[in-house]
């Protein structure tokens, strides 16, 4: 069978490469800082090869074996996802400004891997490149190889030179049918007849959105946590509970019969520092809610009054709480977004590595009392609509990884309807 071929930079596990899969796009090369998630991608990819460590390092390697491969030829599309804990847009005026005053700003060393990527890509000459990215992506600045600072996308323009047009892009991922809201910076260059024309005309590489809030001629609603996961076998954070016996990666990890009692008291879409009286000889529900509010230096804070004893009764509210060495319970501190419960007919929101904990940010079941299960993870990334093993080395792996694995991967539906896209501008699909 005939195939395009591709090289993944930043790989992980290869999530994103199954939307290049999904389209016949074969990932011939890739390369991943850390051997657990490189060793989860040769499971799923046999054929690839995968280089393991650092790109600084390995680059000249990734250059030398494509050309190996593919003598005198280039690859069809490099897709690269580099790191995002470093990407943000505080502040990026004042980081030129104190630049050129002779202060040298704090940056983050991850921002500048992008140096390396680009590096591969001007000297393999990529027919197309995507970049994936947080949204902050486009208002980074980094140091490029002579010490300047330079805008990140700027800096992508300039080393790709005229020969390619394209740029960036943010976009919600509900808006192409995933269940969840998470915004992402889609970076699209070409350099191809069909690719230039194409961008030349409208002045964009991605296909128009499938889905919006309501119901349009163009578009359906957005797809719904109860459409997505509300089919699934109930559990509950208590052992004997949390694990779906036919399915194995349904399961959740437990919590004290403390933190249920605030879960399972609190309403869908509110978060359990706002619970009221559950006393039943007073049920008062007009008690102080929780929320947060910016102070003077323009931080947002937690409020710190908020009551844990019912105004009326006194009785202890279902509120998250610690209890000091004293025995004295107070108030846990934690934004509204805490120990919050989804709303079943809405997205999700952005899945993070942390999605499996209960104080992270509204990522509480919709009616069960628990978090998600690491299947309901995989189905609001869109994961399990492609054929993905967990398994490495011939057993599965942990938890652990499966968790960060979801958190930090790019939907693959996203990268699927972006690369059809690009098939059929190419008058390949």
């Amino acid at each position: 069978m005939m195939y395009l071929d591709a090289i993944s930079l930043f790989s992980s596990s290869g999530i994103g490469d199954l939307g290049l899969k999904a389209n016949n796009v074969k990932t011939v090369i890739s390369c991943e800082l850390l051997q657990d998630r490189a060793e989860l991608f040769k499971s799923n990819y046999p054929d690839c090869h995968t280089f393991v460590g650092d790109i600084w390092e390995l680059k000249q390697q990734i250059v030398s074996k494509y050309k190996e491969l593919r003598p005198g030829e280039s690859p069809f599309l490099i897709l690269a996802t580099p790191p995002c804990q470093g990407m943000s847009s505080n502040g990026m005026g004042k980081m030129l400004s104190d630049f050129r005053k002779g202060l040298r700003p704090k940056m983050d060393p991850r921002n500048r891997l992008i140096i390396p990527a680009l590096d591969i890509i001007c000297e393999l000459k990529p027919k197309w490149v995507v970049f994936e990215n947080v949204a902050n992506m486009g208002n980074t600045i980094i140091l490029d190889e002579n010490d300047e600072p330079v805008n990140i996308i700027d800096y992508i323009r300039k080393r790709l030179g005229s020969e390619y047009a394209g740029g960036p892009q943010v976009v919600d991922v509900a808006d192409y049918g995933v269940p969840q809201h998470r915004k992402r910076l889609i970076t699209v260059f070409s350099r191809t007849e069909n690719g230039l024309n194409h961008y030349s005309s409208a002045k964009t590489f991605l296909p128009l959105p499938t889905h919006s809030q309501v119901d349009t001629v163009t578009t359906t609603h957005w797809t719904t946590l109860r459409e997505a996961i509300g089919h699934l076998p109930t559990l509950v954070a208590r052992k004997g509970s949390n694990v779906d016996p036919l399915n194995p990666l349904h399961k959740v990890p437990l919590l004290d019969e403390e933190k249920l009692w605030w879960i399972h008291c609190t309403p869908e879409g509110e978060t359990a520092f706002s619970n009221q009286c559950v006393n039943p000889e007073c049920l008062y529900q007009e008690n102080q809610r929780h929320g947060a509010k910016r102070n003077e230096e323009g931080i947002n804070q937690a409020s710190s009054d908020t009551p844990l004893y019912c105004e009326r009764c006194g009785s202890l509210l279902p509120r998250p709480c610690v209890t000091g060495k004293n025995g004295v319970k107070r108030i846990m501190k934690g934004f509204t977004s805490a120990y919050k419960r989804m709303s079943y007919d809405e997205p999700a929101s952005t899945l993070t590595q942390n999605f499996q904990y209960a104080c992270s940010d509204n990522k509480i079941h919709p009616v069960q009392d628990r978090v998600l299960s690491l299947y309901e993870g995989l189905v609001i990334q869109s994961i399990a609509n492609y054929p993905f093993s967990f398994e490495a080395n011939g057993q599965l792996v942990n938890d652990g990884l499966i968790r960060d694995t979801i958190g930090e991967s790019v939907p693959p539906a996203l990268v699927d309807v972006l690369v059809r896209n690009i098939l059929e501008i190419e008058k390949l699909k």
